[in-house]
């Protein structure tokens, strides 16, 4: 039986005295494709920093069996400057860095692997464009393919719909269906849109509570809608399930 590509044992996750997670035990397994669900401010992007080592738990263990590349991470547009003055081949080499080191110059099989994520992203005809001349969709191809380059095992992504029309989310969501299924990366994103779960995932983590635990997909908003408790009076289901 292959060992889960990320653990966590008794995992207490806090900023200052907040208490953000409380002794969560959860395990991801390779090849997962994962959505993390939950309300705002429950705490998925604070799971993703620890699982990604950039925050260090209060106590317990955080076990990652990512292999020698680092993981890849997709944060949400919002944090990325539109204005910038960097084109999409740019950006998406930036995915390089930790094999190529500073510029200027990619070795010629750095130079294909970017061609090549480019063309199967269907970026090569835009490449030299900036971020700011693209759609919100092709933005998000962008950000995708700077992780998928890198070869990373594991991709995290924060709300990877956030901002996108119709259109766009389904090539987003299809495509990462496809880097799972096709190509077999660890897919774990937080997510907000109840209704893809099913076809998503079997599972899904449910982070509420201070808690992160595994429910199956289909069952996955009654769950949420069962657990949540309002923090105030005025705040309906409706506003958790579809935030």
């Amino acid at each position: 039986m292959t060992a889960p590509i990320i653990e966590c044992r008794e995992v207490t996750l806090a900023y200052q005295d907040e208490i953000v997670v409380d002794k969560v035990n959860l395990s991801i397994a390779h090849g997962a494709l994962l959505p993390f669900v939950g309300p705002n401010g429950a705490g998925k992007t604070t799971l993703f920093n620890a699982m990604l080592g950039l925050l260090k738990p209060r106590s317990g263990v955080i076990v990652r069996r990512f292999g020698a590349r680092p993981p890849g991470y997709v944060p949400q547009q919002k944090q990325i400057d539109p204005l910038y003055p960097v084109s999409v081949r740019q950006i998406v080499a930036m995915g390089l860095y930790p094999e190529a080191g500073p510029w200027p110059g990619l070795k010629k099989s750095l130079r294909q692997r970017l061609d090549d994520t480019l063309a199967w992203f269907g970026l090569a005809e835009h490449e030299r464009k900036t971020f700011a001349e693209l759609s919100g969709g092709m933005r998000q191809k962008a950000l995708i393919a700077r992780a998928v380059v890198s070869q990373a095992e594991v991709i995290f992504l924060d709300e990877p719909l956030a901002g996108l029309d119709a259109a766009a989310e389904e090539a987003t969501l299809q495509m990462l269906i496809d880097l799972n299924r096709s190509h077999g990366r660890t897919i774990i994103l937080a997510h907000h849109r109840l209704e893809d779960l099913s076809r998503l995932a079997s599972q899904v983590c449910l982070v509420n509570h201070q808690q992160a635990t595994l429910v199956p997909a289909d069952q996955a908003a009654a769950t949420l809608a069962a657990a949540w408790r309002p923090n105030t009076p005025r705040q309906e289901n409706d506003e958790l399930l579809h935030n």
